[in-house]
């Protein structure tokens, strides 16, 4: 098909002006530095310069391989040829031979097929890091040896210990019980690092959530670990003749702190609603609900006490929480389904509050007067780490406060019972209360809310 004038149309020829406008290009950006937000110990965030890149790899150099007629002493036979592989697995005989086989399948360590005498490997440190034992698969307490790290970090957990208990301050997602999939439970690790010098490992008394953090209870011996079990199974169950030891017994108390989305009706109360367990996905899981009245589900006990400690701000209000029974997932399932105000980060029991209370946020007001109430937000928050203003909260609750018999003074180190206290402990009181701070992402929380608190 011919044009006018009957030319073929040819390539497009840009003007000469444009063709260079075209070669142009925007001046480079001078390079800015880069700055990050930090949230320090005290909780507040700071600009402040990126943390340093990764140092250059350190690499450690094996001693020279032997000669002789046996060069990996220990085995019933003697190899014929030793593999770089074996060498390497012999001399760190206390590292899992998954990860110093794992080094070899990256390429990070150069080296012969078969060694000779006098040849040299050199391998990065990482190897000689991986000295923390391999977690069982069973639940061999016995084969677990925490590294340093780890027993400095669970011994900096320790509140209190005395001939009779421990009491440690468990941070939030860290298993209290171990099981096949479960390699860092708190029972296994405190076992095996808290034992300090004693023969068996203590033992938990009570369990947390994974995800709450707070006070938990532990016996260092078979006798305070059974009549502590009594005692936060019922009061009742642990008492004896002894006036003084049930005085203290009926003095037991754990109070928790959770931040829930809205507001009870009533600013305190009692919660006697029964719970019990139902199975789903062909009972690979199990959920806690609110029992039937009838009572035909299994259902169990339950009772909390409650009281509001502040207003509404952002919709959500700081409960005190004193459970009189020990149920799995007793707490949560109260404030969700009883009160009607799930725990902020409870993804498991107030998913859909979660959702309306991200979309549609509520006014703060003042709980007494019922008038608005204005929060005055801290500057520079916007990394929360997990608090109340994160895309994502995690859980909200912290067992704070705990009031136990002080059992060492009825409990002599050989296990024998003094009814009325020992002889040499009279001095000492029948009670023990502590406190535990809340982990990070609480206090964050605490730190925007408590302009009003009652």
């Amino acid at each position: 098909m011919l044009c006018g004038g009957g030319r073929r149309p040819g390539p497009w020829r840009w003007p000469a002006a444009l063709r260079r406008l075209s070669r142009l290009a925007p001046p480079t950006p001078a390079p800015a530095d880069p700055v990050v937000v930090r949230v320090d110990s005290s909780n507040v965030a700071r600009l402040g310069a990126p943390k340093p890149g990764p140092r250059p790899r350190q690499l450690l150099s094996l001693p020279p391989f032997p000669a002789g007629a046996d060069p990996l002493p220990g085995r019933k036979v003697a190899p014929r040829r030793v593999t770089a592989v074996s060498w390497v697995k012999h001399y760190f005989a206390d590292v899992p031979q998954e990860a110093v086989q794992a080094h070899f399948n990256r390429r990070m360590i150069k080296h012969n097929d078969v060694m000779e005498p006098g040849m040299r490997i050199h391998l990065p440190v990482s190897v000689a890091e991986g000295e923390i034992k391999k977690r069982y698969e069973t639940i061999p307490t016995a084969t677990l040896h925490p590294n340093k790290d780890e027993i400095e970090y669970l011994r900096r957990l320790v509140i209190h210990r005395d001939s009779a208990i421990l009491v440690l301050n468990k941070p939030p997602k860290v298993p209290m019980k171990g099981h096949l999939p479960v390699h860092n439970s708190m029972d296994v690790l405190a076992a095996a690092a808290l034992s300090y010098g004693n023969e068996a490992g203590p033992k938990l008394v009570h369990r947390l959530d994974t995800e709450s953090s707070g006070l938990i209870l532990m016996g260092r011996t078979k006798e305070s670990f059974t009549r502590l079990h009594w005692l936060f199974t019922s009061v009742n169950l642990a008492k004896t003749t002894s006036q003084t030891w049930n005085k203290a017994c009926e003095a037991y108390a754990q109070k928790y702190w959770a931040l829930v989305i809205g507001t009870p009706k009533e600013r305190e109360g009692v919660i006697s609603a029964p719970i019990s367990k139902v199975l789903l996905d062909d009972g690979k899981a199990e959920r806690v609900i609110l029992a039937h009245p009838s009572g035909i589900d299994g259902a169990q006990e339950a009772i909390t006490e409650y009281r509001v400690m502040g207003p509404t701000i952002n919709g959500c209000s700081w409960i005190e929480l004193r459970p009189l029974t020990g149920r799995k997932h007793q707490l949560r399932v109260h404030c969700a389904e009883a009160l009607g105000t799930p725990i902020v980060g409870d993804y498991k029991y107030g998913w859909f509050v979660h959702q309306r209370w991200k979309q549609n946020p509520q006014p703060d007001f003042e709980p007494f007067t019922g008038e608005p109430y204005k929060l005055r937000r801290p500057e520079g928050l916007e990394v929360q780490k997990g608090s109340v203003l994160s895309k994502v909260p995690l859980l909200h609750l912290h067992c704070r406060e705990m009031v136990i018999p002080n059992i060492a003074k009825f409990l002599s180190n050989t296990g024998e019972w003094h009814a009325d206290g020992a002889p040499w402990a009279k001095e000492k009181p029948n009670l023990l209360r502590f406190i535990a701070p809340m982990p990070p992402h609480m206090k964050i929380s605490w730190n925007v809310m408590s302009s009003y608190l009652v």
